[in-house]
């Protein structure tokens, strides 16, 4: 099959606070906040078809993973890349982050105020 079957609309990221959790994110990866239907559906970045595109939708029974429990794994994990990981650590923890157990050669791991990992990446 040649050529591509569609683009990429979002990356929805299940959560208990759509509101809260996206703000988050805007905070972290400053992106604009271009939708919001009730708060169960909240939509970061630019319109559908530009990336990056973030939405956050109302799970309000949530199991987030438990890093690195293989009892309840990640499913997905953003990687974020940072200029001085030191102050975007600060940073993200002063927005509500966590750090998780576990980094390597250019990495650290962290929860969102969900509970859903992400890392913070430098070179």
């Amino acid at each position: 099959m040649a050529g591509m079957i569609g683009r990429l609309r979002s990356t929805v990221i299940d959560c208990p606070d759509p509101r809260a959790l996206a703000g988050f994110y805007a905070e972290l990866l400053g992106l604009p906040q271009v939708a919001d239907d009730d708060g169960d559906w909240v939509v970061l970045g630019g319109p559908p078809g530009h990336q990056p595109r973030l939405a956050f939708q109302r799970a309000a029974d949530l199991r987030p993973p438990d890093w690195p429990d293989p009892e309840r794994p990640q499913q997905f994990h953003l990687d974020v890349t940072v200029d001085d990981i030191e102050a975007a650590e600060q940073a993200a923890l002063a927005l509500g982050a966590r750090r998780l157990p576990g980094e390597g050669p250019g990495f650290r791991v962290y929860a969102d105020p969900a509970g859903h990992p992400f890392c913070l990446c430098w070179d």
